[in-house]
């Protein structure tokens, strides 16, 4: 019995193959002298027991003194009545139970207090049935107790699993929310409400993950580490919109990334994590800073640049030779005659990052340095591109940028 969870007898619907149990005339007379007690116990309950549990006066008032009492008292009768009127035929009812387990889910009582209850529940009305028999008895105290120990077992089942249901549900209803807001925030179609801390100063997270296919539960567990690993570094719950490829994140308030930031998320996600974070003043600049965090980590990746964090300055140049103009199609189009030559491009994407260090180039891509020069000298013939001359080299770097980071998805 239980001020939330209450106790009732186990019945035949919950196993109907389990035996029907018989209660015995002492065990009715046992119990029926203690009906007449059931309001006295319900206040001793919630008023005093219950008092005792860490977290119980905290509780307000009225769910205290009306909801928590009303429940004691369901219980106590449930229990009691059921021994008294035959358990073959009284109700199985814990749906009470579970509505009032869903209740304080939702108004965020702690499950180790709400079970709490249950135990000192049962244990006022254990000690009610013991100061209630009588000599010669001892047999159906025994019997009783057996009957409220598997009542018990019974609706606590039941109410952890409808509690922890609920918060589930109240969970995944506030992750849905939070994502909305963030998608409309970074999308512009959103003003935060007043007094949110996303009205003012925040940072902005764009975050690729390395590549591969993710099963949906695998890409769930990442995405849950990834936010511990967010909140973990910087102190707050950080707003995200994270899928198993990536997405990007908002940090309330002024912030800078932690020096640790891309070792955190590489220990979450796997090594080979990228991303970039853009810093604005007010949330009407959260959309721009959004895209530009997100061109960052492409750029960064089109260029070969290692795994991490980039920052602007990192990709300075290669960020200006990737934005858009006239004549972005014709540049990218340089390289459609290697389109289907992968080793030609990747040869070139190396060689540019390495500086055009021909040997550097041949060590990260284990080959021989002449089949580096061979493969340079192919593309060379391909495209028209002079790799030895500076206009060369500018063409080749801006054609690699835009074609690349044109190709990529949006990280989020």
């Amino acid at each position: 019995m239980t001020a939330d969870t209450g106790t009732a007898l186990p019945s035949p619907a919950a196993d109907p193959r389990a035996p029907v149990p018989d209660v015995s005339e002492a065990a009715r007379s046992l119990a029926a002298r203690c009906v007449p007690r059931v309001n006295e116990l319900a206040r001793l309950m919630s008023r005093d027991a219950f008092a005792q549990l860490h977290g119980y006066a905290e509780l307000p008032a009225e769910v205290k003194d009306v909801e928590i009492a009303a429940t004691a008292r369901h219980g106590l009768r449930l229990f009691l009545e059921r021994v008294v009127h035959d358990p073959r035929t009284g109700p199985d009812d814990t749906g009470f139970f579970r509505e009032r387990a869903a209740q304080r889910a939702e108004e965020g009582m702690p499950l180790r207090l709400l079970l709490d209850t249950h135990c000192v529940g049962a244990r006022v009305l254990w000690q009610a049935l013991r100061e209630a028999a009588r000599p010669g008895e001892e047999a159906a105290l025994v019997e009783l107790a057996g009957y409220l120990l598997g009542a018990e077992q019974r609706v606590v089942s039941a109410v952890t699993e409808t509690y922890l249901d609920e918060r589930a549900a109240l969970a995944a209803e506030r992750r849905a929310e939070r994502r909305a807001l963030v998608r409309g925030l970074l999308a512009g179609t959103t003003a935060p409400a007043a007094g949110s801390p996303l009205a003012g100063p925040s940072l902005v997270l764009a975050v690729r993950l390395p590549d591969g296919p993710r099963a949906p539960v695998a890409a769930r567990r990442v995405v849950r580490r990834l936010q511990t690993a967010l909140d973990g570094a910087f102190g707050r719950e950080v707003y995200t919109l994270l899928d198993g490829a990536g997405g990007r994140a908002v940090v309330p308030g002024p912030a800078q990334p932690p020096a640790d930031l891309a070792g955190r998320l590489a220990e979450a996600a796997g090594p080979g994590v990228r991303l970039a974070a853009v810093p604005v003043e007010r949330a009407g600049q959260l959309p721009e800073a959004a895209r530009t965090a997100a061109q960052i980590v492409r750029v960064a990746r089109a260029c070969g640049r290692p795994a991490g964090l980039h920052r602007l300055e990192d990709v300075l140049l290669e960020y200006q030779l990737s934005r858009p103009s006239a004549g972005s199609d014709r540049i990218a189009a340089l390289l459609d005659p290697v389109a289907d030559r992968p080793d030609l491009l990747d040869t070139l994407r190396t060689h540019l990052e390495q500086a055009q260090d021909r040997r550097a180039t041949a060590r990260l891509l284990t080959l021989h340095p002449n089949t580096v020069d061979n493969r340079l000298a192919r593309l060379a013939t391909l495209t028209g591109l002079d790799l030895t001359t500076p206009r060369g080299t500018a063409l080749a770097l801006a054609a690699l940028l835009l074609r690349d980071a044109g190709d990529e998805d949006d990280p989020a």
